[in-house]
């Protein structure tokens, strides 16, 4: 168990399952809540890198990057780049990072390598929130994420096997809290590609609200062109086209977690 101290909050993007609007929601999400002033990190630990390309992170700059943190071979504080949004950094990841599991394997401390880099990087007094985009499985890179965090964030599509994954998932999250962190808490679920046309989305909108109440989010993440082609781009979606329905759904998702964590303080 690796001490916590104060000030950031560590949130863990994660979602086992691929093509959920995981990546999606950790680049704009941060976009958004670097955009209300807040000082935010985005930590990229899938192998993927699409986080750190979604941000405009070119492959051949990334010298240093979230395997180096990992694994030892660099401070978290050198593996930090500038992103085109004020406020916000990137932490940016390379397919090196697919070779990480059998390599974090042989090491001491091996579900808490992160949570170590954070706290020994004084990160957590440099930024109000760190957003630590995971893999779309429940690997080790995902664990270390996990015992890093405050709490989790579930993008979770409108779609019939929805629920089946979310239950595999707060299965996951529950082991994590008795064996490796504490205090790790569902942070909420946010709904994502959702087609008001099509009565399904809506039928498990209401499914998973009345599974988990007021733990989802109530702004919706709709299907939108301009976020998906915003990456291609290499630039958020609120940059991209902040007028569109996609982006001001999440400055209205940056808002709702900024009053929630407010309304916990207020408690």
């Amino acid at each position: 168990m690796i001490a916590k101290s104060e000030n950031a909050r560590i949130l863990a993007i994660a979602n086992q399952k691929g093509g959920v609007g995981k990546t999606t929601t950790a680049i704009n999400l941060a976009t958004a809540l670097a955009a209300t002033g807040k000082r935010v990190l985005l930590l990229d630990v899938d192998p993927q890198g699409n986080a750190s390309t979604g941000l405009g992170s070119e492959r051949e700059d990334r010298e240093i990057t979230s395997y180096d943190v990992l694994l030892g071979a660099a401070p978290l504080a050198d593996a930090i780049h500038p992103t085109e949004v004020p406020g916000l950094e990137l932490v940016p990841a390379t397919v090196d990072l697919s070779g990480a599991e059998l390599e974090l394997a042989d090491l001491p401390q091996r579900n808490f390598r992160l949570a170590q880099a954070i706290v020994s990087g004084g990160a957590r007094g440099d930024y109000d929130y760190i957003l630590i985009d995971c893999p779309p499985s429940l690997s080790l890179l995902t664990i270390n994420a996990l015992a890093a965090a405050d709490a989790v964030l579930v993008p979770l599509q409108c779609e019939f096997f929805a629920l089946e994954g979310l239950s595999q998932l707060l299965k996951t999250i529950e082991q994590v809290r008795e064996s490796l962190n504490n205090t790790l808490d569902l942070e909420g679920v946010v709904l994502t590609m959702f087609d008001k046309r099509n009565n399904l989305s809506q039928q498990v909108a209401d499914d998973i609200r009345g599974y988990l109440g007021d733990r989802v989010y109530a702004t919706v993440i709709p299907r939108n062109v301009r976020i998906s082609e915003a990456p291609s781009f290499g630039r958020p979606a609120l940059l991209y086209d902040h007028r569109c329905v996609g982006s001001q759904a999440y400055i209205a998702l940056a808002r709702e977690v900024l009053q929630r964590e407010k309304s916990k303080k207020a408690a």
